[in-house]
């Protein structure tokens, strides 16, 4: 299975990118996995949330295949432990799938469209983090799940 994640708009904090190719390069060492970066959307002052949220979530559809198994993270999503997050991980690749994305949405959410494509959504946490901060959280989970299944000595309970 591959993994892909998806965000919106680049990392503009060099120690954060830094520290996101790490985990991204050690990721990889277990499954193909990739982060799609999708350059910020160009709106006028006068754009809705609910217009921006439409115009990235047409951006982000526009990168998911048919059979692409998608799960958002989403503040009304399910928390997860790590091992939790390991064992559903684990349940993606059993499935069989091509490819699991997940995605990062914009500061206002998700479009409907993103929302009904979706097959699941995970929360990190209660506490609300910039995009830039999600990103190093979901690769350093996705390396420690992965860790997890292997029962490699770097999750301690």
């Amino acid at each position: 299975m591959k993994l892909k994640l998806i965000v919106l708009g680049k990392t503009d904090k060099k120690d954060l990118q830094g520290l996101i190719e790490d985990y991204e390069a050690r990721i990889r060492h277990y499954l193909p996995f990739e982060i799609e970066v999708i350059p910020d959307i160009k709106r006028s002052r006068n754009s809705s949330q609910e217009e921006v949220r439409n115009m990235e979530g047409k951006a982000i559809l526009d990168r998911v295949k048919p059979s692409d198994i998608v799960f958002l993270f989403d503040e009304k999503g399910k928390p997860y432990s790590s091992r939790g997050f390991a064992k559903l991980l684990q349940k993606q690749m059993n499935a069989g799938h091509k490819q699991w994305i997940l995605v990062v949405g914009g500061a206002f959410g998700f479009s409907k469209e993103v929302y009904n494509r979706a097959q699941g959504k995970i929360s990190l946490s209660e506490m609300t983090f910039s995009h830039q901060m999600v990103r190093l959280l979901i690769v350093e989970q996705l390396y420690r799940a992965n860790t997890i299944l292997k029962g490699e000595p770097y999750h301690h309970d």
